[in-house]
């Protein structure tokens, strides 16, 4: 509970105040020489780094992780392919742009493109799914209309294979062509989704290192030919350095090493991929959801194992180049109960906050609008409380990463960036687990509170308000309030803080 009494506050309009009183806004006097002003520069990550996932599965339709609240046990529901052209869901998107919308998954491992004026009914020997080829047309007219620069993978599956076992570029190439005619362009690509876990991913059974190997001296002098202009990507191992580490029950599950499949072709990528989740859900075995750890450390902190060991292969076999967490979300198989609520928006902040520390240049979340996981709901377009932190992340932190201000009472972590677009700005986010505590601020601002009640909800408010997206794509209920000198943060909220006044050096 709130006390208005002992609010005071400068610099805040009458309309405001209610607003930010009800999200426990206090400001007096800072006493102290600017702090913003002299915050250094610790990192630099993309101007994409807040990327999405659109699975191969979304665009052609077909079996993906059930939404709760279904059948008993049900772990895959049929669902339609994506209307990209929707406009409700155009508009939403490009509030996350610029951005990378990755087209990969376990699906896109065995997915089908016909040859221009090919007609199939069914998915040929070796191929799982059919991406039709308007669908992917409208794929690359969605990316131009979002801001979005496409990363993908190719088939891994035995369809598209040669008689021998090797890897046929003829799929691929279809896919790059097509792009092209459609007015786009691949920016990147993996050559296949998870190939270190290829009994989960279409794989040829008995799948080795050393063919991975060969497949990727083939997709290295295809790509040279093809599409000299697209930046190679991969391992893409999974969450090696947490709970898949290697293990003698690993390797008999056939399970691949990154640092294997990296070694055999040391200094062939432009990027090094991973991709991690802390969990697995439900749906695919019988793991706890971990909803009760949610806000302790060794959750939030999880992440930075598969940073530490996918950046320590990085540096042996790819040195120099950049790292991209290219597939993440809460957990894996569409994510916990709780992936959609706001108690999820904690994990969202804190991991972009900590891994940009680490220089990962570019995290995509996994997806933008399929299962729990998603950033929207799928079915109803109902844009998530992860969906609305991430535009505010896009609203106040910019690429130039900067050491995190000093720290303050209580369990609050705290990450500054320079403001996008906005020469000496500085950006803050406090995300706070514990009790009530308070932000000193140098200079004046404008906050965006979020907070829920209960902390699990799925309709999370911004300074008092639940925000929302109008038929005409208008944003409501989104506004900042003004705040100065010592802004209170209310218990488990997550605070955005806009200081465009900080004139930090190292944001001109």
């Amino acid at each position: 509970m709130i006390d208005y009494s002992s609010l005071r506050l400068l610099g805040i309009s009458a309309s405001a105040l209610a607003l930010c009183a009800l999200n426990g806004c206090a400001t007096t006097p800072a006493r102290q020489a600017s702090v913003l002003s002299s915050l250094p520069k610790v990192a630099q990550v993309d101007e994409r780094f807040q990327s999405y996932n659109v699975e191969m599965v979304e665009i052609t339709g077909g079996r993906f992780w059930a939404a709760y609240g279904g059948a008993k046990d049900e772990m895959y529901r049929m669902r339609p392919p994506t209307d990209l052209s929707d406009p409700r869901l155009v508009a939403m998107a490009r509030l996350l742009g610029p951005a990378y919308i990755r087209i990969s998954g376990t699906w896109a491992n065995s997915t089908y493109l016909p040859a221009e004026g090919e007609t199939v009914s069914a998915p040929p020997p070796g191929f799982n799914q059919i991406l039709k080829r308007d669908q992917w047309t409208g794929l690359v007219k969605f990316a131009r209309a979002v801001d979005g620069k496409i990363v993908t993978s190719f088939p891994a599956s035995p369809g598209a294979r040669n008689a021998d076992g090797s890897w046929n570029p003829s799929q691929a190439q279809r896919l790059v062509d097509l792009t092209r005619q459609a007015g786009g362009e691949i920016h990147s690509a993996e050559l296949f989704n998870e190939p270190t876990i290829p009994p989960h991913g279409a794989f040829p059974k008995g799948y080795k290192v050393d063919d991975f190997t060969r497949d990727f001296r083939i997709f290295r002098e295809w790509a040279g030919k093809a599409a000299p202009k697209m930046k190679l990507a991969g391992a893409g191992g999974t969450a090696e350095g947490s709970m898949m580490k290697h293990s003698a029950q690993s390797d008999a599950m056939g399970f691949l090493q990154s640092e294997d499949l990296l070694k055999a072709n040391p200094g062939s990528l432009d990027i090094v991929s991973y991709h991690f989740y802390g969990n697995v859900s439900q749906r695919c075995g019988s793991a706890p959801s971990l909803k009760d750890q949610a806000l302790t450390d060794d959750w939030l902190d999880r992440t930075l194992l598969d940073e530490a060991f996918y950046g320590a292969l990085r540096d042996r076999y790819a040195p120099g180049k950049p790292l991209w967490l290219n597939e993440t979300a809460q957990a894996a198989c569409g994510g916990s109960p709780w992936a959609s609520t706001f108690l999820d928006t904690f994990r969202y902040v804190n991991q972009m906050g900590v891994l940009a520390r680490k220089n990962v240049a570019v995290i995509a979340h996994n997806t933008l609008a399929a299962s729990d996981y998603g950033l929207i709901d799928q079915d109803t377009l109902t844009p998530r409380p992860n969906f609305w932190a991430a535009v505010l992340w896009k609203r106040t932190m910019g690429a130039t990463v900067l050491a995190a201000p000093p720290a303050i009472a209580g369990k609050v972590r705290l990450f500054a960036h320079c403001l996008p677009a906005r020469k000496g700005g500085v950006g803050l986010v406090a995300v706070n687990t514990g009790d009530a505590a308070e932000l000193p601020l140098d200079k004046p601002g404008q906050a965006w509170v979020m907070t829920g009640a209960p902390i699990d909800t799925r309709a999370a408010q911004v300074n008092g308000v639940v925000p929302s997206i109008a038929a005409d794509g208008k944003v409501l209920g989104l506004d900042g309030v003004k705040v100065a000198g010592r802004m209170a943060l209310p218990a488990q909220s997550v605070t955005f803080v806009s200081v465009p006044s900080a004139n930090n050096s190292a944001c001109r």
